[in-house]
């Protein structure tokens, strides 16, 4: 239903002004009004929307909602994507990056989305050809590195590693080449010899590692406090959040309790999110690049709030958020989780 964008919503002259129609103009749906039909939920089918596959698989979040909705559940291959349907009104809650979900934010001048949980951290490294003679951030001097996306929560981590190691893209004059291009189409690249390296997420960089004969050059957790970092969050059509708090509510119960599932068992996760990848690719990922992958990212409800205004102030100086710093107040909407935290006899989480 949803075509791969040519064109990303921060780098449209004209998206800022068409989002703010959208965000005040769509929901017009059945989930939308005073008694809804059904809930719609977004995801990507990676790894790091573990909690979401395994929350679908197991019809948590059907049984959240209750029997007399239906849970309408739709794949993305891209953050944007995801988000231009959210303000469509297409879906009403979706697992997605921290830099889509903020740039739509910013974008809507704060009146489309909220964040109202966290799903995973880590799982995301650059990973190079052995043959590209790369040992160090300085040897990415004259290379092509690819990254999912312009200004995607890898491209920014990417473009930020290569100026606070004195290196800039060619788009700014440097001698980087970064190449956005989707995470099949760069295992292929990578493999023919075409790109020198990529920063990818899991399971695409253990493919890379496994596939295509990479080499970790940087696991993201080595450049954040404690190795934690926000890599996939949930959020909400503000007026969707407005209108049925109660079914949100009930979606985080679902939510928090997969979390804590997933913890307990990683397995479940490994053997679920695999055959979800089965059931869309055709074929599911050996052992050799599953395992190694899951074990670099944890699922967790907590959005690392802080990690996200850092990546948006990142991203800001990178000029992908406008002419002005990001302002984020209300961006953090965790009233409902903190209700289920409470409920379970869990610390709450400060935005």
């Amino acid at each position: 239903m949803y075509k791969r964008q040519k064109r990303f919503m921060f780098l449209s002259s004209f998206l800022p002004l068409m989002l703010v129609v959208i965000a005040g103009c769509g929901g017009q749906t059945a989930a939308s009004g005073d008694n809804p039909s059904e809930v719609r939920l977004g995801y990507f089918p990676n790894l790091t929307h573990a909690v979401a596959i395994v929350g679908i698989a197991q019809g948590s979040y059907q049984k959240a909602i209750g029997e007399k909705l239906k849970l309408k559940t739709t794949a993305f291959n891209a953050g944007p994507s995801l988000i231009e349907a959210l303000f469509a009104g297409d879906i009403d809650i979706g697992y997605v990056g921290p830099n889509p979900a903020v740039n739509g934010y910013i974008k809507s001048h704060g009146d489309a989305l909220a964040i109202i949980a966290g799903a995973s951290s880590g799982g995301a490294l650059l990973v190079v050809r052995p043959d590209a003679h790369i040992q160090t951030a300085k040897d990415l001097a004259n290379k092509k590195i690819a990254s999912p996306q312009v200004g995607g929560t890898q491209d920014v981590a990417l473009r930020y590693y290569l100026q606070q190691n004195g290196l800039q893209t060619t788009d700014k004059g440097g001698n980087v080449q970064v190449v956005p291009t989707e995470n099949p189409n760069i295992l292929s690249l990578f493999k023919r010899g075409e790109l020198d390296g990529a920063w990818v997420p899991e399971p695409w960089a253990s493919r890379l590692i496994v596939e295509g004969k990479g080499r970790i050059l940087v696991d993201e957790r080595q450049l954040w406090p404690g190795g934690k970092f926000a890599t996939t969050i949930v959020v909400v059509r503000k007026q969707f959040l407005t209108k049925h708090p109660d079914l949100v509510r009930q979606f985080l119960q679902a939510h928090v309790e997969t979390v804590l599932a997933i913890q307990k068992d990683p397995s479940l996760a490994k053997r679920l999110v695999n055959e979800e990848i089965k059931r869309v690719t055709g074929k599911p990922f050996p052992a050799q690049i599953l395992d190694p992958a899951y074990a670099r990212l944890d699922v967790t409800y907590d959005p690392l709030a802080q990690t996200i205004v850092q990546s948006a102030e990142r991203a800001y100086t990178l000029g992908f958020l406008g002419q002005e710093k990001p302002k984020l107040e209300g961006i953090f909407q965790l009233q409902e989780l903190n209700t289920v935290l409470r409920s379970k006899g869990l610390e709450e989480i400060a935005a």
